[in-house]
């Protein structure tokens, strides 16, 4: 890159540096690509870029403050700011757990549908949809056989019979066994949207949840219960009233986790790492800091000290 800067500063011509700070898309806000296949984004917005996420500077940026200093017509750069300092705190202590089925009680609904509804057009949020997180489906079956998504899950889902999970529904995975059982059994579909299409031709086909037919035995799946699950600052808070339990030694999945970090003094920017955890949304008291998942490339969630108190913090 520095090179190429070189070389157009060279010729007297104006520069833009993307990114020169790149930052974070905290939340459900990091996008994805779908050329050639679709792609979900990482919640990092680093780039690369001459200032780190945390804007911290990198040796790209001392080698383009170096060679912008030669065309700086004799005066001096300023100093640069100095830094502000992170820490490295204690590990967060997770000491609660609250299954996703005992926080459906605290959702907007549930809606009933004779066919699948799209997230962007529940009767959530005052009629307006929901935008981003998760949609849980569930109906009744009563036999096995053969579920096909026909590419209908947008994005991901976690398939569950009488909430037990079987299998994974995802772009490259259209179909799944379900196993035999007695009587009427409940299907349960929880899909997750893993982020928009920003550019090119599939902007028009954003939809997510399930925006087509299930078919199980080449049988469209009918009647069904909707679960919005946007994670909203007010879903979340409304969790604190919820049954939660003392975490057992093997909790179930999906979950809610809680804990507690601590933060002495003014609190500095950090990052969470989370080994052994498999994939999810952290939430730090409150605050959707975006996604994390264990096949990366990202392994850690940028957490600004603004973010933190001093003293306890919920994760």
């Amino acid at each position: 890159m520095v090179s190429t800067v070189r070389e157009i500063l060279r010729r007297g011509m104006s520069v833009n540096l993307y990114m020169f700070h790149g930052g974070s898309s905290f939340g459900f806000m990091s996008g994805a690509l779908a050329d050639p296949s679709y792609k979900a984004l990482v919640p990092s917005y680093d780039y690369d870029a001459p200032l780190s996420e945390a804007g911290e500077y990198t040796p790209k940026y001392h080698l383009l403050r170096d060679l912008l200093s030669r065309y700086n017509r004799g005066d001096s750069f300023p100093n640069m700011p100095a830094l502000h300092y992170s820490e490295a705190y204690e590990p967060a202590i997770m000491y609660q757990h609250l299954s996703l089925w005992d926080a459906l009680s605290f959702t907007e609904g549930p809606f009933k549908s004779p066919k699948p509804v799209n997230m962007e057009n529940l009767p959530v949020n005052n009629r307006n949809g929901q935008s981003y997180g998760y949609t849980l489906y569930e109906t009744t079956i009563t036999s096995g056989g053969l579920l096909k998504s026909g590419g209908n899950v947008q994005d991901r889902a976690l398939v569950f019979v009488d909430r037990s999970y079987i299998g994974l529904f995802k772009h490259q995975s259209l179909e799944l066994a379900v196993p035999d059982g007695k009587g009427r059994r409940t299907l349960s579909l929880l899909v997750e949207n893993c982020g928009r299409v920003h550019q090119g031709r599939d902007l028009d086909k954003q939809h997510k949840g399930l925006v087509g037919d299930i078919l199980l035995n080449n049988i469209p799946l009918r009647d069904f219960t909707i679960y919005s699950l946007d994670m909203k600052p007010s879903f979340i808070d409304s969790l604190y009233w919820a049954p939660w339990k003392t975490l057992p030694d093997t909790p179930s999945f999906p979950g809610f986790f809680m804990g507690r970090l601590f933060a002495y003094g003014y609190p500095s920017d950090t990052f969470v790492k989370l080994p052994g955890w498999e994939k999810g949304v952290v939430f730090i008291n409150g605050l959707n800091l975006g996604r994390y998942w264990t096949i990366g490339p990202q392994q850690t969630l940028y957490l600004p000290g603004p973010f933190l108190n001093s003293g306890i913090n919920q994760v």
